[in-house]
């Protein structure tokens, strides 16, 4: 009996209700016989729609929410380190009952905690996928100056939990490079950058670069303000004729509707707030061009998609560094502005050999560096060291 145990912060219900359920994300190559699911929070997801994410295996779900309260309390590191501690003791109880033969922690919070007593009290070795630069954006740190003591406090708490959870780990793996540079800040020992297993079974290659009449632009993404498609939408305004599908909701999502109204666009863009992640793979390769903008030092998940198809990808410079797999000609970069957008999509639009050239361009590296089947066997073989090094290896 292969059994896994993975530490989430997030609720699952929500990943369920906006379509990502991705085939054995949470067990690549079904490795686990049974999978535990740990969430920091009080969610009740529905077991029979997370069971994709396991694939084959047996799946049982697990709650131990945070203690709010605990990063902003005062008293001296040994004093918080107690309270840590009693806060874990249930989740170390329960995988001294589950003899877990290893662990998988996704991103750095109250699960990584848990984590690393579990791995100290009973010799569970984990991995830590990390999804987010904290030095460039981290939801859990009050920035600025002059902060409250409280504020301090709390971002003190998070820092202690990341710094010896992530040293500790038999191997953290960031999901893309410029995930680097913080864990080596911190000192980390065994890293190894491991892209995003993304959903093979649903992704088609695109088979004709033929313009679609009228042509099909689409952009999947949160709708906030660091990933604010308002520049694409005035580039569409002097573009005739061309759609525009937005994949993906969030609180910007109501103000971009009031600016495709405003610019007479009402007609030729989509909003789909919510979309199956296997439905929107499907789909990728019937459209003519994948656009996005994002502030964030990242290539994500619907960039990865769309190169893995072959769609040629009209993608926006960040402010600040670059991001480094974004470099090589694979997308075309362009400025966060309407004159950005509108040229390079006019461009691509109007030169089948440029836009085949890219969309080529892209598919190949895409496949030589992403392609779901070299990731997920590349998680499996770190997993199999993993569980042939535990206390648990015969379950």
């Amino acid at each position: 009996m292969k059994r896994l145990l993975v530490l989430v912060p997030d609720r699952l219900s929500e990943l369920v209700a906006k379509g990502e359920v991705q085939p054995r994300y949470y067990n690549p190559g079904d490795l686990a016989d049974e999978v535990h699911l740990l969430m920091t929070n009080d969610d009740r997801p529905d077991l029979a729609a997370v069971q994709p994410m396991v694939g084959r295996a047996r799946l049982q779900v697990h709650n131990l929410p945070e203690a709010s309260e605990l990063p902003t309390r005062r008293g001296p590191f040994f004093v918080r380190e107690w309270r840590r501690r009693r806060w874990a003791a249930p989740g170390v109880a329960l995988a001294r009952s589950l003899r877990p033969a290893w662990m998988r922690v996704h991103g750095a919070d109250w699960n990584l905690y848990l984590a690393h007593r579990i791995h100290a009290a009973l010799g569970v070795p984990y991995c830590v996928s990390l999804h987010i630069n904290p030095d460039v954006n981290s939801p859990r740190r009050y920035l600025g100056t002059g902060l409250a003591p409280w504020q301090r406090r709390h971002n003190a708490f998070f820092s202690d939990i990341e710094r010896a959870g992530l040293r500790a780990a038999d191997l953290v793996m960031p999901v893309y490079r410029p995930i680097l540079p913080y864990l080596a800040r911190l000192g980390v020992p065994r890293v190894e950058v491991c892209y995003n297993v993304l959903n093979g079974e649903a992704l088609r290659a695109k088979s004709s670069y033929a313009l679609h009449d009228p042509p099909r632009i689409v952009c999947v993404g949160r709708l906030f303000d660091a990933k604010d498609p308002s520049n694409l939408l005035r580039a569409l305004a002097r573009l005739p004729r061309v759609e525009l599908t937005i994949v993906g909701d969030g609180p910007k999502r109501p103000v971009l509707e009031a600016l495709a109204r405003e610019l007479g666009l009402a007609e030729r863009v989509r909003f789909e707030p919510a979309l199956p992640n296997r439905a929107l793979c499907a789909r990728l390769a019937d459209f003519d061009l994948f656009a996005v903008h994002t502030e964030y030092w990242e290539i994500n998940k619907s960039v990865l998609e769309a190169l893995l198809v072959g769609l040629p990808v009209v993608h926006s410079r960040r402010i600040g560094e670059p991001v480094p797999e974004l470099a090589g000609g694979v997308v075309r970069l362009v400025e966060n502005s309407e004159p950005g957008f509108h040229d390079a999509i006019a461009e691509l639009l109007t030169d089948g050999a440029a836009r085949e050239a890219l969309g080529r361009r892209g598919f190949a590296h895409a496949q030589a560096h992403y392609a779901p089947a070299k990731t997920e066997a590349k998680v499996v073989e770190i997993y199999r060291r993993l569980a042939a090094a535990s206390p648990y290896a015969r379950g």
